[in-house]
């Protein structure tokens, strides 16, 4: 995987945050200095949390779980629908559905009405409507698309969250602490991290910088998946080469079975014999 250089994010803009008095004192250790007003991020710590946050959603992604992708702000919309489907990953980019999370079962069944929608328009249900059902249909699909359709694909809870923004996207962070999810995110110097377990500190802003930072996860998330895909063809493979290599192995024990059989028979008449002649010659 490509390193996260140092030159780039400054190029970025990911350094600049905000005004030193909307700074929240738990960014402090990643603030590097203050200038003109304003604070600047220190990219050192900025890359070695975004490569710690890159290994973890690795694993996470190598194990076959989901990861959420949640970014409604209008810079960063775009940049995480196009990278999260690159790696058909959910990803929320409309205003966060309340209790999504939390009411997860709820959200689960207004999926399913889209699917059922989708049934209809296939069988041909959906032609015997009137006119006015039809519009009606077609309007609550449009809007169900828009708000639930990049979420089609997870049928049960998120393994972890990517989130841009942390105060922009409180509602989702909230609903993912209270069920223990993890929560990574790109934090800026107003942002509260204590709620979040692996925090980007970082210009949440920049367009340029969200590109990079979210693009570099989903590399590290790809790379996951491509290993689990490896591991899964070399089981199977050592499945079959196991499947082939039983009849073989069965074969030798019933050929060990019946050379054992023949030397016990050869060794009993053996001693059959010896008998024989000890009476013989007794008598």
């Amino acid at each position: 995987m490509v390193k996260l250089e140092f030159d780039q994010l400054l190029e970025a803009g990911a350094h600049f945050g905000h005004l030193k008095r909307k700074w929240n004192p738990a960014m402090a250790p990643y603030i590097f200095m203050e200038r003109n007003g304003i604070h600047i991020i220190d990219l050192h710590k900025t890359i070695a949390k975004t490569e710690e946050a890159a290994a973890a959603l690795k694993q996470i992604a190598k194990s076959g779980k989901k990861i959420l992708f949640v970014a409604t702000k209008k810079q960063a919309k775009d940049i995480v629908s196009e990278k999260a489907k690159s790696i058909n990953m959910p990803y929320v980019v409309e205003r966060w559905p309340g209790g999504m999370l939390t009411n997860f079962p709820t959200i689960r069944k207004a999926v399913k009405k889209m699917s059922n929608i989708d049934k209809m328009m296939k069988d041909g249900t959906f032609d015997t409507l009137s006119k006015r059902e039809k519009l009606q249909i077609t309007r609550q699909r449009a809007k169900l698309e828009k708000m639930l359709g990049s979420i089609q694909d997870l049928t049960r809870l998120p393994a972890a969250l990517f989130v841009v923004d942390v105060m922009k996207e409180h509602i989702a962070v909230k609903e993912a602490n209270r069920l223990g999810i993890p929560v990574f995110a790109i934090v800026d110097t107003n942002s509260d991290p204590t709620n979040v377990d692996f925090a980007i500190p970082a210009n949440d802003d920049s367009a340029k910088a969200i590109e990079l930072i979210v693009g570099y996860i989903c590399e590290a998330i790809k790379e996951g998946l491509e290993e689990r895909k490896v591991e899964k063809a070399d089981a199977a493979a050592a499945e079959e080469q196991e499947e082939e290599n039983a009849p073989r192995r069965e074969r030798k024990a019933k050929a060990a079975k019946k050379e054992r059989v023949k030397k016990e028979d050869k060794e009993a008449m053996n001693a059959a014999m010896v008998s024989k002649y000890a009476k013989d010659e007794e008598e």
